[in-house]
């Protein structure tokens, strides 16, 4: 029997995608300037980070019990077999939410068939474990063996990435006041990762933008495997300049050939600000290369 695969607007996956395998994406609820928005549905990235730039307000809400509930029913009513690849338990209380509702849903619909999995995983690190498991999907791969994909490149994703305006971390309370404005005023920028639990680490910390850039892929180094082989995500909080740099370097430095690359999308965009950008690859290669075909 077929399966389906989805997920949620926190994987930021890129367009052509989403096209490309049909991938049904839940959009996560934000507040940009006092109105409620779906994000990329009703509110895009590239706008909110020009209502940011201008002064306006952006904040978060995870997708709730009942929003889940209404798009889970519509799957065990069409009787489908899904796994759903959820955004970081140590973020948000999505994957609590979206547990519970399985839960109510069983009740009606005891025969679905449903797999949650929490990937530990943010932004495009998270994206790229949604498809890497489409293409095993794709490449002819048993429900069993691409949930067993699913959790290997779960745990072994990199995430290394700066911002550069540390204000947003503040607001998104990750940050104190007084760290944030004497790290605005030295032009402290912090390199931050995940750690087991899926919840953001300050690794390192340097000033200024470019030195920034130069010890993110520093820490691609150290940690990356086998690098040429693999696909590797950059992303991006509207400067494509800066995510082209970090392409180039990849390739050249590294050999990477092989990329996915998007927007961070508004959910986390709220919390990080315009200039993120980040690098999301395995530390090791993937033990699922046969059907990771492209």
């Amino acid at each position: 029997m077929s399966f389906r695969i989805i997920t949620d607007s926190n994987a930021d996956v890129p367009p052509e995608i989403i096209k490309e395998f049909d991938l049904f994406v839940m959009s996560t609820p934000v507040i940009v300037n006092g109105e409620n928005k779906l994000d990329g549905q009703t509110i895009q990235p590239k706008e909110l980070y020009d209502i940011l730039r201008a002064g306006g307000e952006s904040s978060t809400s995870q997708i709730n019990s009942f929003m889940f509930e209404e798009y889970f029913r519509e799957f065990a009513k069409a009787k489908e077999e899904v796994i759903y690849i959820c955004f970081s338990s140590g973020l948000t209380g999505t994957y609590h939410s979206a547990t519970m509702a399985l839960e109510t849903i069983k009740e009606e619909y005891p025969e679905f068939d449903m797999t949650i999995i929490d990937t530990k995983c943010a932004s495009l690190g998270f994206g790229l474990v949604v498809y890497l498991a489409l293409l095993m999907q794709k490449n002819g791969a048993s429900k069993e063996t691409v949930l067993e994909g699913i959790y290997y490149h779960s745990q072994h994703m990199q995430h290394i990435f700066t911002v550069d305006d540390l204000e947003y971390l503040f607001k998104g309370g990750r940050l104190s006041r007084t760290s944030a404005l004497v790290g605005g005023l030295l032009d402290i920028k912090p390199i931050i990762s995940t750690d087991e639990e899926g919840k953001l680490v300050a690794i390192d910390k340097v000033r200024g933008r470019n030195r920034s850039i130069k010890k993110c892929l520093e820490y691609v180094e150290k940690r990356g495997k086998d690098l040429d082989k693999q696909i590797v995500g950059v992303c991006h909080g509207d400067d494509i300049p800066t995510m082209n740099l970090i392409k180039d370097e990849l390739n050249s430095r590294f050999g990477c050939t092989k990329f996915i690359e998007n927007y961070v999308g508004c959910s986390i965009g709220t919390h990080t600000g315009p200039g993120m950008v980040a690098i999301v690859f395995l530390d090791e290669e993937s033990k699922y290369q046969e059907y990771l075909k492209q």
